[in-house]
């Protein structure tokens, strides 16, 4: 996924027409039933790599919306298939490619965001 909408999220979902991957979609579109703020489908999201900071978090207007999460690669590819049994992730199933996991379908990242930082979900600063 590489970033992550909390529950601080207010749902105005400005960041949905912001995402050049089409990566992010309402609560109501959420993959995940009850899910209750604007979601980041971790299977597209490529963490507007190629710009300074994602676009998501450049147009959202609350502070620790949008935090960084694990890499979408295949070194990662157990805690997404543990999440999405979690059901914290609602990864998406392909009809004849499967679930579309990090070893299927990896994903670019920013390598300068620490895995500490990843993993201790540290918002992502505009």
């Amino acid at each position: 996924m590489a970033v992550m909408i909390t529950d601080s999220c207010i749902n105005c979902d400005s960041c949905i027409e912001e995402c050049p991957a089409t990566a992010i979609v309402s609560a109501d579109d959420a993959p995940i039933a009850g899910f209750e703020h604007t979601y980041v489908k971790p299977e597209k999201c490529i963490e507007c790599a190629d710009s300074t900071v994602p676009k998501c978090a450049d147009i959202c207007p609350t502070e620790g919306a949008i935090v960084w999460d694990m890499p979408y690669i295949a070194e990662f590819n157990d805690y997404y298939k543990s999440g999405h049994e979690s059901g914290n992730y609602g990864i998406r199933e392909h009809k004849s490619k499967g679930f579309m996991f990090p070893e299927n379908s990896p994903k670019p990242y920013r390598e300068s965001i620490s895995q500490e930082d990843r993993a201790a979900h540290k918002n992502v600063s505009a």
